[in-house]
């Protein structure tokens, strides 16, 4: 299931250890230990300070083929754009796609101008939070892009995100069964855990990884 990419909202818990990460491991060795279990992780310090060329560079070098890092844009990411791009492309084919966050209500000027601006080569998923936002999946999907948690497969891919700290064994299983029809749709579906203190979430990951994975 090459197309199936599950993982966290970010990495860098010391929390999580010694249940995840292994007790005497370093902090510096997070990435690489993680990349062993999953095979994607959503990158969120991008959103308060975009890191340099060589950070990104850094970060790939950490991580096996097939891995995929879906990274946060910053506030007001229209206006520098350009610059924005140009580094995330450091991290090669470990790009798995873009994560705009998206408060405000509809604005349909905000999204044919981000839409017309990215790279096509890069894919964006935009988070849009407002109700309003309703009805712009297909607009969306005409440019290669997606809303997250959108699940209908109007695209060719998905990012959907699991937003409670805790899952049941039953809540695993109906979101294997979820993500599991979904891959049958679409190329390629992200989906990632919210981060807690306790290393729920990367537990939650793996388990729905391996679900998802067994219903082949």
């Amino acid at each position: 299931m090459s197309g199936l990419h599950v993982g966290t909202s970010g990495w860098g818990y010391p929390s999580w250890q010694p249940d995840f990460y292994p007790a005497g491991i370093d902090r510096s060795d997070f990435l690489s230990f993680y990349a062993g279990r999953l095979d994607a992780v959503e990158l969120n310090a991008t959103k308060y300070r975009l890191p340099s060329e060589a950070q990104f560079r850094s970060w790939a070098a950490q991580v096996p083929d097939g891995f995929r890092f879906a990274v946060k844009a910053p506030d007001g990411i229209e206006r520098r754009l350009a610059t924005f791009e140009e580094r995330v492309r450091c991290l090669g084919d470990r790009l798995g796609c873009v994560r705009v966050v998206v408060e405000g209500p509809r604005d349909d000027g905000f999204l044919e101008l981000l839409l017309g601006s990215v790279d096509p080569a890069i894919r964006y998923a935009l988070d849009l939070r407002d109700p309003s936002w309703d009805g712009a999946e297909e607009r969306l999907a005409e440019a290669g892009a997606v809303r997250v948690g959108d699940s209908a497969g109007r695209a060719d891919w998905a990012y959907l995100r699991f937003r409670e700290l805790r899952y049941s064994a039953a809540e695993l299983e109906r979101l294997a069964s979820e993500v599991g029809g979904l891959t049958k749709t679409v190329d390629e579906t992200f989906g990632f855990f919210r981060h807690g203190e306790e290393p729920d979430a990367p537990v939650a990951a793996v388990q729905l990884d391996a679900a998802c994975r067994a219903m082949r």
